[in-house]
């Protein structure tokens, strides 16, 4: 049994023919040819050659299958006693990876490009395309954007006009003349007692 030890994204994976393997993202799409040539190790049986640190002129050789989100890892911080609690989560994207062969001496890979797996990936996402704008549509529809107006103010008629406004200060009334007073008659002043005349001391 032939098996390699590749390295990609800082891991190490030990991978044979015909291995479907999830390693960290890698930019392909789906069906295309991917090629790992830092090769660690290759083995044949009880051959086995390891590289310093690569083997020189091996390459693996595999086909891109698709990229997805693993499930949820939980990261949760706590101190007790301090009021800190930290919840988080995480989904690393992996991607995942048919192993075709494995080459050594030079040799050039003969793994060729999925025709039906890229057609059918092109497929899937002109229908994602189509069914995203499809349920956008209705929602434009359903609510337009409207642009509220002002209402306009209503004319108020002149007549009531003058009523609604505040009332003006009432002009000031001409004061009425203060009839002329009737002049008492002149009361004859009475002549002021004469004094008596200081009685002589007697001696």
């Amino acid at each position: 049994m032939t098996f390699a030890v590749i390295k990609t994204g800082g891991k190490q994976y030990k991978v044979a023919a015909n291995d479907v393997v999830k390693i960290e993202k890698l930019d392909a799409q789906p069906g295309d040819v991917v090629t790992f040539d830092q090769v660690l190790m290759v083995g044949e049986g009880d051959a086995v050659t390891v590289g310093a640190p690569l083997v020189a002129g091996a390459l693996v050789a595999g086909q891109f299958i698709a990229t997805e989100k693993e499930r949820t890892v939980i990261i949760l911080k706590k101190e007790r006693r301090q009021h800190y609690d930290r919840r988080n989560g995480h989904r690393q994207r992996l991607s995942t990876v048919r192993i075709t062969e494995i080459l050594t001496g030079g040799a050039k890979p003969t793994t060729k490009v999925d025709e039906i797996a890229k057609a059918r990936a092109e497929k899937r996402a002109a229908a994602a395309a189509a069914s995203a704008t499809v349920t956008e549509a209705p929602k434009a529809a359903a609510k337009p954007a409207a642009v509220k107006k002002a209402p306009a103010k209503k004319a108020a008629p002149a007549a009531d006009a003058t009523e609604t406004k505040a009332p003006a200060k009432k002009a000031a009334a001409p004061k009425k003349e203060a009839a002329p007073k009737a002049e008492k008659p002149a009361t004859e002043k009475k002549p002021a007692a004469k004094k008596a005349a200081p009685k002589a001391d007697k001696e």
